[in-house]
């Protein structure tokens, strides 16, 4: 079912180190806009800078709008030296993942039945974002309809190493310093993997706590924000919702206007979920190494064996991973199957077999029982609330893999772009997610993640920021 090498298998070494990695920052820069050491434009000329020095090797971008993005960087210039920001990130640079409408560049999703799409108009976070200041730099590379299909785009630390799916450019774009933030989205484990690849820190917010805009069909879907800070990450997710709110009947964003600051946590769960036997030596080593400096820092770390309600959490997550792709899959199934009717051949083999495929089989009475059995896992996962501050895991099953391909004869692989096993419980329960860029497993980014409670979002985003702060990156 395809050919993987991992990157701890020793078969490419990349050069990524928690340490030393700083990734670029924004909200460092606005003093010095405010003082006009620096201006906007100044800060987005360095930005194309290096995805013109980058971006034949990681192809994070479909399209890059240059003169729009100066346009609207002079804009921001001008407004900082009157003393009028729009917003604490008026001038930021930032990508698009391209599966959000924007009206001034097109739309395509990854897919060939799509190519020339331009709707020319904004989605409600695109709309929020230009209304705040932020310089929209361009459209960043999804997977084949935010699917398993992967792109060109490849990990910025090494290019034998997937970036991760389906939020590849973003995520890229991002950990090659080509801009401060992009946007993301998550159905199963979009935006989390691709942090953990690609050394970002990725926030999905609970569900529907950022409006969608026309991107409303799966339950599981989330708008995210990765970023190369937490401080970068908050503020862009928040000033979205301050504007366009959260989905029709959820509640927004809920936190401060600003960054929550660093918040220690009394008691955390390891979540192990059925990838923990997937976790190679070293990456297992590495998450060790973390939770070990966590106790030291006096603070309960509750696995399995210690607590019931941990056990009957875990119990209740397996197959959760398989459960969340059929939900969503029944209900992309629609919209897919009239564009693979419109489209047959522009279509790849890999997005029909596990979308309309899959959720052909499943039926509408399966698609009942799906949604049956997520309410117990939700409520496995509610007990818990009581008992941890939130709970802590690996983003992924080590660090980035390299994909070499199908194999002749056999069906296409499921996950060429990284197994989501330990992102798709957050989809599933509607819970905000954090990752943390806190490790390196064979030269490459390896993440920390942390999820709480749904509308527990500020609080997840600061106990993960303790732990940046806290918690001394391991490398192995």
């Amino acid at each position: 079912m395809g050919v993987f090498v991992t990157s701890s298998a020793g078969a490419t070494v990349g050069t990524y180190d928690p340490v030393e990695f700083e990734g670029l920052r924004f909200h460092t820069a606005v003093e010095r806009f405010r003082s006009g050491a620096d201006t906007p434009r100044d800060y987005l000329e360095r930005c194309l800078s290096r995805i013109a020095e980058l971006e034949s090797t990681v192809r994070a971008w479909v399209v890059i709008e240059e003169s729009g993005a100066r346009e609207q960087a002079d804009a921001s210039t001008r407004r900082y030296r009157r003393g009028e920001p729009l917003s604490l990130i008026d001038g930021m640079p930032i990508g698009i993942k391209d599966v959000l409408e924007t009206k001034d560049m097109p739309t395509e999703y990854g897919c060939a039945a799509y190519a020339g799409n331009f709707p020319k108009r904004d989605n409600a976070a695109v709309w929020a974002l230009r209304q705040a200041g932020a310089v929209l730099v361009g459209k960043t590379v999804t997977t084949e309809l935010a699917g398993p299909e992967p792109g060109p785009t490849t990990n910025p630390f090494n290019p034998k190493h997937t970036p991760g799916g389906s939020s590849s450019g973003s995520s890229a774009a991002v950990g090659a310093s080509m801009v401060p933030a992009a946007i993301s989205t998550q159905s199963g484990g979009s935006l989390m993997r691709p942090a953990s690849f690609c050394g970002n820190w990725g926030l999905k917010p609970s569900r529907g706590a950022i409006n969608r805009g026309e991107r409303q069909t799966a339950s599981t879907t989330a708008h995210g924000v990765v970023a190369a800070c937490p401080e970068d990450m908050w503020q862009v997710a928040i000033e979205i919702a301050r504007r366009v709110g959260g989905d029709p009947g959820w509640p927004a964003l809920r936190g401060p206007s600003t960054p929550p600051p660093a918040r220690k946590p009394l008691t955390l769960a390891v979540m192990e979920t059925e990838g923990w036997d997937r976790l190679d030596d070293r990456s297992r080593e590495a998450f060790d190494r973390v939770t070990r400096q966590i106790e030291a820092r006096d603070v309960t770390v509750l696995r399995r064996g210690d607590e019931p309600l941990v056990e009957r959490f875990e119990r209740a997550l397996v197959g959760a991973t398989e459960l969340t792709s059929l939900i969503l899959a029944r209900e992309h199934l629609w919209a897919f199957r009239d564009l693979v009717e419109a489209h047959p051949d522009r279509i790849s083999a890999r997005s029909k077999r596990f979308f309309i495929e899959a959720g052909e089989r499943l039926g509408a009475a399966g698609y009942e029982r799906a949604l049956q059995d997520r309410e117990v896992v939700q409520a496995a996962f509610a007990g818990l609330g009581g008992v941890v501050d939130a709970v802590v895991a690996p983003t992924s099953t080590g660090s980035a893999p390299q994909w070499l391909g199908d194999v002749a004869g056999e069906p296409p692989a499921r996950w060429p772009t990284g197994d989501p096993v330990f992102n798709t419980p957050s989809s599933l329960l509607g819970a905000p997610a954090v990752n943390v860029p806190l490790m390196a497993v064979g030269g490459l980014p390896f993440g920390l993640q942390v999820m709480g409670q749904p509308g527990t979002d500020a609080r997840v985003a600061a106990i993960a920021r303790w732990l940046g702060e806290a918690i001394a990156p391991v490398v192995v």
